[in-house]
């Protein structure tokens, strides 16, 4: 698990946000089709449409990912940090955040199951940012460009990927004592995928080069 953890960062680094979340939709492939192998976990006739459908829609997206815009430095990257359209959408996270934390999750969250991943969804949208961000100063540490091991951006993404992942866990967690994992699974990952590709789409401008045809397969 550690490994793939390791590789899907390593993805992030490279290739753009809308294109590695939604292939991980694969995962549930994975494990549909070990399960079935190793654990005779069955898989009935919208078992096999929907690993289909995972394997249709993921080729679709790597024959018409959008191009995010080139962000060579960690300088330009704080500026767009700092564009206005990003700068709303993560006020709105963060008070969406503290609004579900204080008062809508302990009031409703054992009633909805949306409530608990609302918050996972949101906070995990800048997670990822954070993580394209940590893995573009190691990109340009490594390639000798230039250290950003001293930046104290890149310890701010650092913290940050730290922070995020433990409030995502944490309530992630909650959802699923609370609700049947068939149930959570689905529903996070439509929320976070969703979330993501706004953020990336924010930050990164992925959707300028993007017909309209092709927008339309992501949204189905």
């Amino acid at each position: 698990m550690g490994v793939g953890e390791a590789a899907n960062f390593a993805a992030y680094a490279f290739a753009p946000a809308s294109l590695v979340t939604p292939l991980g939709a694969l995962s549930v492939l994975v494990a549909a089709v070990l399960a079935s192998k190793f654990l005779g976990e069955g898989l009935n006739l919208l078992g096999k449409i929907g690993c289909f459908l995972c394997i249709l829609g993921s080729t679709i997206i790597v024959l018409h990912s959008p191009k995010e815009e080139e962000i060579e430095s960690m300088d330009i990257l704080l500026e767009r940090l700092k564009e206005p359209g990003f700068v709303i959408y993560a006020l709105i996270v963060m008070v969406v955040s503290v609004e579900i934390m204080v008062y809508i999750g302990p009031k409703y969250g054992h009633k909805n199951v949306c409530i608990f991943l609302i918050l996972c969804s949101s906070v995990g949208s800048l997670t990822v940012m954070a993580c394209k961000g940590l893995g573009l100063a190691l990109k340009e540490t490594f390639t000798g460009t230039k250290n950003e091991i001293t930046n104290s951006l890149t310890w701010g993404f650092l913290i940050l990927v730290i922070i995020f992942i433990t409030v995502q866990m944490n309530y992630l967690n909650r959802a699923l004592d609370l609700f049947n994992t068939g149930v959570v699974t689905p529903v996070y990952y439509v929320m976070f995928t969703t979330l993501v590709i706004t953020a990336s789409a924010i930050l990164f401008k992925e959707w300028v080069h993007l017909s309209y045809q092709v927008s339309f397969f992501y949204i189905k």
